[in-house]
């Protein structure tokens, strides 16, 4: 049984099953809640207050989920609302920038097949009953585990449902043995060649100012490679733009942000940006300064080069980003499934709900879905 009350005019509580679920229109209300609790990196509080931030044209929808007797948090769950083709969506707080999606959880949260469970009927119960008549409920890119604890999301769809996956590279605490796996790779001679130049050195940003100046080249650089492979680019438009510098201004200092860069007296050969957690990083930018480079490989030795530096600071876990390029494989990553959920909260969002589970049926039979996606490309 659900019981509904309307509390405030931004929020709504639900009780399913003993857990409660109360949503909130804006970040700052509930960025203090679970300040300590488990996340991946992409629910950072400074990932997700410059997100809501950068990207204001789409609607807060924060989930507050907690124990319904004691009052405990269990989970916060960072989404939003927007309408596509007449159709009102609640996803996470994503639109394309983030790996992955998660809830952040509570350090102490019990979380066996029973809770799990009933915190996803709990969340799905609550969205549909919102005065908002939302159509569809969409939770994709979402791992496992949180932390080392269940995703209880997950429970809501079938692991390995998305057709993205992470990237894992473990290099283990000796750097030299990772380093000697990916000897073909040949990282010491493309070292040797771009150190012919004068000026040559790695860095890594240690300053807002600087990590600007190498975010300002790594647009240029990333504008011109998308254009050369006629791609749309939009990681420099004023949205994107205003949140990676952003994630600089706050994350920097700290190490959350890392933006390195190989550089001489020529120019910015090369750069990354990505985020870290812990003994966890995300690389999720490369740019390098196009063909007259190639021949030391800046974009993977710039990859190598930051992988090292911060392997010394204690990192073991570098996710090489979603997409499936085949560098990654030469870097030794291993595929980490993620999931994708989607559910009807009404008649209007059943069709999507219904595409969105073809498309993951098919990817089980990959040659399938091969032969089907190149059937709609030649249909458009």
């Amino acid at each position: 049984m659900t019981f509904l009350s309307v509390e405030q005019s931004d929020g709504l509580v639900s009780n399913t099953s003993g857990i409660a679920v109360d949503f909130v229109r804006d970040w700052r209300q509930a960025a203090s809640r679970l300040s300590a609790g488990h996340r991946t990196a992409f629910q950072h509080g400074y990932w997700l207050g410059a997100w809501y931030e950068a990207f204001h044209d789409s609607a807060p929808l924060i989930a507050l989920i907690s124990d319904a007797a004691t009052g405990k948090d269990i989970a916060v769950v960072p989404m939003i609302s927007h309408i596509r083709r007449g159709i009102r969506i609640v996803e996470f707080a994503d639109l394309g920038v983030s790996d992955n999606n998660a809830p952040i959880l509570a350090l102490d949260a019990a979380l066996d097949a029973a809770a799990t469970d009933a915190i996803g009927r709990a969340l799905v119960d609550a969205v549909r009953a919102l005065p908002d008549r939302f159509d569809l409920l969409r939770l994709k890119k979402m791992p496992a585990h949180v932390g080392g604890k269940p995703n209880p999301l997950v429970s809501l769809g079938r692991i390995g449902s998305c057709s993205l996956n992470c990237n894992l590279v473990l290099t283990g605490d000796d750097y030299e043995v990772y380093r000697a796996s990916i000897k073909r790779m040949q990282m010491p001679r493309c070292w040797r060649v771009f150190s012919r130049h004068a000026g040559a050195r790695f860095e890594i940003a240690t300053d807002v100012a600087r990590a600007r100046e190498l975010l300002d080249v790594m647009d240029v650089q990333q504008q011109a490679r998308m254009r050369k492979l006629g791609s749309r680019f939009v990681l420099n438009d004023d949205a994107h733009a205003r949140f990676y510098r952003e994630l600089a201004r706050q994350g920097v200092a700290e190490g959350y942000a890392a933006i390195s860069a190989l550089v001489c007296d020529e120019a910015v050969v090369a750069t990354t940006f990505g985020v870290r957690s812990g003994a966890s990083y995300f690389l999720l930018r490369i740019s390098h300064a196009g063909d007259s480079w190639s021949n030391c490989s800046p974009g993977l030795l710039v990859t190598e080069r930051t992988m090292a530096a911060l392997h010394a600071e204690g990192v073991r876990r570098f996710d090489l980003s979603i997409g499936n390029q085949d560098y990654k494989r030469r870097f030794g990553a291993a595929k980490v499934a993620l999931t994708d959920v989607s559910i009807a909260l009404s008649w209007r969002g059943a069709p999507y709900a219904w595409r969105d589970h073809a498309a993951q049926n098919l990817r089980r039979y990959p040659r399938l879905a091969a032969f089907a996606s190149r059937a709609i490309r030649k249909m458009r």
